[in-house]
């Protein structure tokens, strides 16, 4: 398949957010139920609050506390702890908050390309998902296509920290040079893969400056040097047949 682009092609790791699916859409779908679940539990809240102010809450304590950009999830519980605490709720909704939060996380869409490229490539390569994010790929419908998923909370450390993809080369039992990551950052994907020695490709499918999980504002370079870019997994089928 791969192999006339990728010589002994092995492993292949992806991104997920608006690599495979959209992210800034579920991350609004969620905090919407999130709001709508406390506004019932916590109406105190919710009246001091609104979505947007929340996000520029969570994005304030981001900013002061980075040792916990790696656990989003662990950063959303500290935040409603506060805002909780401020409010006069009781702060152990906290956690059910979040866990409520993540259900809607879960509930993402696939860009349609994906489900059919990712079936194809699991019957020649090992897949391993990569993501600073916290969706968890087995509640997703992406279910089954990979045969690991790393979430930088899992192994302490969000990309571009090189953590999570040094891991998918030891499950893989994978050199770098044996191995291909996909994604749609340059600095948080293509390029801590080249720094590794691994090939890379970038995804792009979004016009955006949005960083799932905060909404900090990050810089996209342009362009992206001896790297092939992409607007659909197809395209790297079609690459191959030229």
């Amino acid at each position: 398949m791969l192999e006339h682009l990728y010589p002994g092609l092995r492993l292949i790791t992806f991104d997920l957010d608006d690599t495979l699916w959209p992210c800034h859409e579920t991350i609004m779908r969620a905090e919407d139920a999130l709001f709508e679940w406390l506004q019932t539990r916590a109406p105190g809240l919710t009246e001091a609050h609104s979505v947007s102010s929340m996000r520029e809450h969570r994005r304030e304590l981001a900013r002061a506390n980075p040792h916990l950009m790696h656990d989003l999830n662990l950063l959303r519980t500290r935040h409603l702890e506060v805002l909780l605490e401020e409010s006069g709720h009781d702060i152990s909704l906290a956690v059910m908050a979040t866990e409520y939060f993540q259900e809607h996380r879960n509930r993402v869409e696939p860009f349609d390309d994906v489900p059919e490229v990712l079936q194809q490539l699991a019957r020649h390569y090992t897949l391993i998902s990569v993501t600073n994010g916290t969706s968890e790929i087995d509640k997703t419908p992406l279910a089954g296509l990979f045969h690991h998923s790393l979430t930088a909370a899992q192994v302490g450390h969000a990309k571009p920290h090189p953590a999570m993809l040094e891991e998918a080369l030891k499950l893989a039992d994978a050199k770098p040079g044996e191995s291909l990551h996909i994604g749609d950052d340059p600095k948080r994907d293509v390029l801590p893969a080249q720094a590794l020695g691994m090939q890379a490709v970038r995804v792009v499918r979004v016009d955006t400056k949005f960083s799932c999980g905060v909404e900090e504002e990050v810089e996209t370079p342009d362009e992206t040097p001896d790297v092939l870019h992409i607007n659909s997994l197809h395209e790297l089928f079609n690459e191959i047949m030229d």
